[in-house]
Order: C-alpha cells, then structure tokens, then sequence
C-alpha cells in the first residue's frame, strides 16, 4: 500500500473536523485516491478522467485555496469544488480497509514531523552557531561614548551647557540680531 502523501488539509462539516489527504496512482495511467476521515471512519474514492495527475493537481489546488466544501448523508462524503466542478462521491470504507488507511497514515504523518524536527535541528544548530559568532564579535568591540550632541545628556555631564543669551540668533549662535526685544542692551559689559 502506498503510503498518503501530502499536503493534508482540514475540512469540516457542521461542527466536525475532518482531515483530507491523497494517495498517489499505484502506476502510470492509474487513478490516484482521495480520503476523508475523521480517525473513526475512513470515505474514499478514486480521481478519474483522462490525465488522473491533473485531477490530484486541481484538487490540490483548491482545497489549498480553500474552495472544497465536504458534506456527509447516507454513509457518503461529498467533496464539491466550489467552482462549479461536478462533486466527488466517497463511499464509506469497511471498518476492515478503513483499519489499515488510518495506520498508513498515521505512520505517513509521524514521519512528516520527525523529519521537519530533524529539519529543525539542523536549521537551529546553525542559526545558534551563526549568532555565536555575531555576540562574539560584538563583544570583542570596545564600547565608545556616541559622540552625537544632540542626544540628551546625563545630570553630571563633562560637557557644561551653553546658555543662549537674549537676542542671540538661533540659526548663528554668537551673532546678536539687529531686532532686539525692548530693554536689551547689546554693548559689551
């Protein structure tokens, strides 16, 4: 038996969850099966028509789009593509052939995740070995005061404040303006 392949997706009907999954054609010019179950009972049923690969790809794409909708009524589930493709019947499996399609798949699925948490692994042993060497180098610069005035200073500062003196121009500190304000006095003391 050919073990399910992936992607999976979720569908539901009313308030049940079910999951929805592929098994490739057994061979060229074969048809590929489609399964639903809810872990307690299995539907299938086989993809037809003239290229079976194309009827896998299309439904692929649009459960990924999610334009499938799943309806359960007498032991049977239909999957209906919401694009106006006639409905995909799936009979109830016997418990005695829904038994090995749910260990096959549970098998399939266990092996999915060991293999994204090796993936994981390896991808976290080099991102941790990648920001080792970044904080290492950080660590090995000396850390210099910013030399920027404009940031605000601490009480304490070594740099005193200049104070502007009335009538000193704000775009050429030192220079007075010709327009005083009243009462100042621009000589020298």
């Amino acid at each position: 038996m050919a073990e399910p392949s992936g992607p999976f997706w979720v569908l539901r009907d009313g308030s049940g969850r079910y999951l929805c999954y592929c098994r490739p054609a057994p061979g060229p010019g074969s048809a590929a099966t489609v399964f639903v179950t809810d872990a307690l009972e299995v539907w299938a049923g086989r993809l037809g028509g003239d290229a079976p690969e194309d009827g896998v790809a299309e439904l692929r794409a649009a459960l990924g789009r999610g334009a499938v909708s799943l309806g359960l009524r007498d032991g049977t589930a239909t999957l209906r593509l919401w694009e106006g493709h006639e409905a995909l019947l799936l009979p109830r499996l016997p418990a005695a052939e829904a038994r090995p399609q749910l260990q096959a798949l549970l098998f399939a699925m266990a092996a999915r995740v060991r293999d994204l948490e090796e993936r994981l692994e390896v991808l976290g042993t080099l991102g941790s070995s990648y920001s080792l060497e970044k904080s290492t180098t950080r660590s090995q610069q000396p850390v210099l005061p910013d030399p920027s005035p404009r940031k605000n200073r601490a009480a304490g500062s070594a740099l005193p404040a200049k104070r502007k003196i009335p009538g000193e121009s704000l775009i050429n500190p030192g220079f007075k303006s010709k327009s005083a304000p009243s009462g100042v006095d621009f000589e020298d003391s």
